[in-house]
């Protein structure tokens, strides 16, 4: 079974309320609220990870993500959180909006956490998030990122495989609660998935060139067909986080065509998602998210 992290009372909600100022029992009690502070403070994992404030103190490969820091996260200098792989694996802030904004919903999935980057912008537009990771610090340093931007109390944060957490909710009571969105950005391998495999040294020396396509066969921990295929039995309105090198055709074969006359046919909007002047990674949207397609939602 999965393990549920969340060991205390949601924050920011009322721990205590006065209903009946007569009772003595009840006389001279307050609302106890926590602040933002609190928070932070309640969900602190500074212990867990180096935070770096100067590039000095930066390892050497790392750098160039620290020079973008705020673009991953806006509130940095106010205490976010990042290990090695959420440093090149985090999806920036304004980037995560956008695809939040697009995924509104009552519940969401966020299947692969990481260090929160989504789970803080879907908190924005949902008012429930699910949020699962294998490695409980990068779960910590969600939770604490979450508490930075004063989101937490909106997070369930599940430690869990999600391979096991999709097949134990599709077997699940049809009393459970619904899950109307699942957002999908699965490990692509490390910085070398512009080279076309995850195994093929390091993508350094491609930066500028043309990078072979992106194969759904390189996705962890199953390949990226297998795990839409598996996702579907959650939810069909499905949002695709995947390289900007990706296999067009094979995103695309995903769902039944109209040009094969199945009547369960139905459209993937893929959307390019730009900072500045450069393409950074495409997000595809099922079922009702896709746009023509709101009645399957």
């Amino acid at each position: 079974m999965p393990e549920n992290t969340d060991d205390g009372p949601a924050t920011g909600s009322v721990q205590s309320a006065t209903t009946d100022a007569s009772h003595p029992s009840h006389r001279n009690k307050r609302r106890k609220v926590e602040t933002p502070d609190q928070e932070v403070n309640k969900y602190d994992a500074s212990h867990l990870v180096p935070r770096y404030t100067d590039q000095s103190e930066v390892p050497e490969h790392l750098r160039k993500y620290f020079s973008q820091r705020t673009r991953y996260f806006s509130l940095y200098d106010n205490g976010c959180l990042l290990d090695e792989e959420g440093w090149y694996s985090v999806t920036p802030e304004k980037m995560a909006d956008q695809i939040a904004e697009r995924c509104r919903c009552d519940t969401i999935l966020d299947a692969f956490c990481g260090v929160g980057g989504n789970a803080i912008a879907f908190a924005k537009t949902c008012n429930r998030v699910i949020a699962l990771d294998t490695s409980p610090v990068r779960l910590a340093l969600a939770r604490h990122n979450a508490a930075v931007y004063g989101v937490a109390d909106r997070i369930e944060f599940i430690l869990a495989d999600y391979l096991d957490f999709a097949r134990s909710y599709i077997n699940r009571s049809p009393s459970s609660r619904r899950i109307d969105v699942v957002f999908l950005s699965p490990p692509w391998g490390g910085p070398a998935y512009l080279l076309g495999s995850p195994t093929k040294g390091s993508a350094e020396s491609t930066e500028e060139q043309q990078h072979p396509e992106y194969s759904l066969s390189s996705i962890l921990p199953i390949p990226g067909d297998e795990l839409f295929r598996l996702s579907r039995g959650i939810s069909r309105n499905i949002a695709y986080f995947l390289p900007r090198n990706s296999n067009l055709s094979e995103i695309s074969a995903l769902v039944p065509s109209e040009k094969d006359g199945d009547p369960e046919a139905e459209k993937v909007e893929i959307e390019e998602e730009w900072m500045g002047n450069k393409l950074k990674a495409l997000t595809c949207y099922f079922g009702g998210l896709a746009g023509g397609q709101e009645h399957l939602f």
